[in-house]
């Protein structure tokens, strides 16, 4: 038998074989009929059988061996667009059904026969070829039987439904509970969100923010003291202050030589402020260390410029008393830290100091270390102090510390005051003290220079007393403008002896020749008829023996003695001004009460109170009272004319002719007194001099006191008085007296 031959026959019209719609192909070579075309190989059964037409009852089986090849491979790769094998189950299923799937597997033999005999066919079930990919199992054989008529193609066995998976429960419920789980879920982190958000956001805001915030103090001026006419007398500027962190100090010598200059200090005591130390009851080494205090800023620029290891500069507060020495012991000083220590700076310090104020703020962090935009940021403004503006006049408290001054200098040791005070208001203009300090420098100074004498010099009033006992008199009548009586050279109380300096020898006085001449004989007998209480209820009433409330610190209140404790000698010492405790702002205050028709007002210094924001506030009103008529104290300031009027030779001077101002009527009185220190009587004597002018209606009231251990004070006050008053009549243009000149006295009548 001939090899066959790949390609598909062809017949004699040139088309393949078995190309016919009955799937039947004519034979070449025999030219009957023939089967077995394309279609029949299409038309297999799954077991490999031919379905033929006439029902194919002589088939037989071919043994397996036997099949050398497949002929219709060809035909079939063909088909199956040149792909080999038998298509595959499960991954494409045609209108053909499952079992023509697997047509390519069976393979088919013919046996022609000559002369128009019927053909035998015979037909070889193959194994079904699977391809590795194959997944689907070949189907069961069928059981050798019958064959089945050939069905048409449009019955032929519908594609097999895919296996249903198992039935499952229902969805529905599944999709009901996720969705109510996935709304709780969303629903709780809203919630949460909410309570973040409103509820607990400063809790969480606040949480970081000690590690970005940033402290800064806002510094706040010590308040300033001004004078009457708003003339600063100490004020704050701003300065620096440079410390040393003794831990960064590279060379302490080196360094305080190179301070040295700018600071103004000794380099030892700068090296020596530098050297390392620690915290006291800790081994911690001390990392702060001031150098100096207040000082410039051109001076800090500089010391900065220096770059020194360890050395820092940071905002201070310099207090500046432009006059130097010009009030200090009125105004006082503060500390360092603008504290006030001394006069007014301590006693007004509450009102005097600011409250810093506090900006607190977010920074970011690193090189960023700067305000957070929109951050937090919190500021509490800083209040700068009030200020103090005094009755004070500058001008006038200046001349007046020049002129005492000047006449302590001629004493040794001596101390002085001076007050000068203004008739009606009570107002002091000048409050000088000897010796006197610079405020700026007051570590300078001894303890007892710094204190003020006006309030704090308590001394024995002595003659100057005697116009408060002459006063009580006339107020309450014992005696009149005209009385007069014989005075004799000494006068007895108890164990003492009291004389005049300037005998009477039993000559009828006068009071203002009395007055003029300080008879002590004539005082004391005065006094005998006013009596011991009533005198001593007008001493009270003049406002000895409690402080004037002035304003200044640590006033003294001076004493008088209670009545239980008088002895027989007290009924001559008391009405002279000894036995009597009082300092010289008292005796001033009585003298502007007879200065002022008798009315007592109280003694001041602060005029108004000036708020941070510029609202003035006035002082609270003096304390006022009445003490004498306007008529009684009318009298009694002409007869205190005659202290400094009265001459009539050279034994008949007054005591007060050098406190006289040319030009003006001058009314008042001169006295001679003693000083205790702690119960001691100290040596020498105190001289004042204490008056008023122009004694037909006082403006002005002076009063100077002076001690000192030679006793020069009686021929110091008159004098340093008489400057004083002049300075402070011309400096307000007060007018002279010229249409009323001070009457004639007649010391001795007949």
């Amino acid at each position: 038998m001939p090899p066959r031959s790949e390609e598909p026959r062809r017949d004699a019209t040139g088309s393949r074989r078995g190309a016919s719609p009955g799937g039947r192909g004519a034979d070449p070579r025999s030219g009957e009929p023939g089967i077995g075309g394309i279609s029949d190989a299409r038309a297999y059964t799954p077991r490999g059988r031919t379905v033929r037409d006439g029902g194919g009852t002589g088939q037989r089986r071919i043994p397996r061996s036997s099949r050398s090849g497949d002929p219709f491979r060809p035909a079939l790769q063909v088909l199956d667009g040149g792909r080999a094998g038998a298509t595959r189950a499960g991954r494409r299923e045609t209108a053909e059904g499952h079992e023509s799937g697997r047509a390519g597997a069976a393979r088919a033999g013919r046996r022609e026969t000559a002369g128009g005999r019927a053909r035998a066919v015979r037909t070889v079930s193959g194994r079904p070829v699977r391809e590795p990919f194959d997944d689907d199992e070949a189907p069961p054989r069928r059981r050798p039987g019958p064959r089945r008529p050939e069905r048409p193609a449009a019955a032929r066995r519908p594609v097999r439904k895919p296996r249903r998976p198992p039935r499952l429960a229902d969805p529905r419920r599944r999709l009901r509970l996720g969705t109510l789980l996935a709304l709780v879920l969303f629903a709780g982190i809203g919630i949460r969100l909410v309570v973040l958000q409103t509820v607990t956001t400063p809790a969480y805001a606040d949480g970081g923010l000690p590690a970005r915030v940033v402290a800064v103090e806002l510094p706040a001026p010590r308040g300033a003291i001004y004078d009457r006419t708003g003339a600063p007398l100490a004020h704050s500027v701003e300065a620096r202050y440079v410390y040393a962190d003794p831990t960064l100090v590279k060379d302490r010598f080196a360094t305080a030589r190179q301070l040295s200059p700018l600071l103004g200090l000794p380099a030892s005591d700068l090296a020596e402020k530098m050297r390392p130390r620690t915290l006291p009851g800790t081994s911690t080494p001390s990392r702060f260390a001031y150098l100096a205090r207040g000082v410039d800023i051109d001076k800090a620029k500089q010391v900065m410029a220096l770059d020194l290891a360890g050395i820092r500069v940071h905002r201070d507060e310099r207090r500046e008393v432009p006059g130097g020495d010009l009030a200090a012991n009125l105004v006082g000083f503060v500390s360092p830290d603008m504290t006030g220590l001394e006069g007014l700076e301590a006693k007004y310090d509450d009102l005097l100091e600011g409250q810093p104020g506090k900006k607190t703020y977010e920074v970011g962090q690193g090189d960023l270390a700067a305000p957070i935009p929109g951050g937090y940021s919190q500021t509490t403004l800083a209040k700068p102090g009030s200020s103090l503006q005094l009755t004070i006049d500058r001008d006038l408290q200046y001349q007046t510390q020049r002129i005492l001054s000047a006449q302590l200098a001629r004493t040794r040791g001596g101390v002085g005051a001076a007050v000068i005070i203004e008739i009606p208001s009570g107002e002091v203009l000048a409050q000088a003290s000897y010796p006197g300090y610079n405020a700026a420098y007051p570590e300078k100074a001894r303890p007892a220079d710094r204190e003020d004498a006006a309030t704090s010099f308590v001394v024995d009033p002595g003659s100057v007393h005697k116009a408060i006992t002459f006063g009580a008199a006339l107020q309450e009548g014992v005696i009149t403008p005209d009385t007069a009586f014989p005075v004799s050279n000494t006068i007895t109380r108890g164990d003492t002896t009291f004389e005049d300096t300037h005998p009477a020898n039993g000559r009828r006085m006068s009071l203002p020749g009395m007055l003029a001449f300080s008879s002590n004989v004539g005082t004391i007998e005065i006094a005998g008829k006013l009596g011991r209480d009533r005198l001593i209820d007008y001493q009270k009433r003049f406002g000895l023996g409690q402080p004037t409330g002035e304003g200044m610190p640590g006033e003294a209140s001076g004493r008088l003695l209670p009545a239980d404790e008088w002895s027989d000698s007290s009924y001559g010492s008391v009405p002279i001004g000894h036995s009597v405790d009082a300092t010289p702002l008292q005796m001033a205050a009585a003298y502007a009460a007879i200065a002022n028709d008798g009315t007592y007002v109280q003694p001041h210094l602060v005029k108004e109170v000036i708020g941070p924001d510029g609202k003035r506030t006035p002082a609270a009103a003096p304390v006022t009272r009445p003490v004498l008529s306007p008529q009684n104290a009318a009298a009694l300031r002409r007869m205190l004319e005659a202290v400094t009027t009265v001459d009539n030779g050279p034994y008949e001077r007054a005591t007060g002719l050098a406190a006289a101002v040319p030009g003006y009527r001058v009314a008042g009185k001169t006295g001679t007194g003693l000083r205790y220190v702690d119960g001691k009587r100290q040596p020498g004597a105190v001289g004042s001099f204490i008056g008023m002018a122009p004694a037909e209606k006082p403006r002005y009231v002076v009063a100077v006191f002076v001690w000192s251990p030679g006793g020069e004070g009686g021929t110091v006050a008159a004098p340093a008085f008489r400057e004083m008053m002049g300075f402070t009549l011309a400096h307000y243009r007060v007018p002279p007296s010229t249409t009323d000149r001070s009457p004639k006295f007649e010391v001795f009548p007949h």
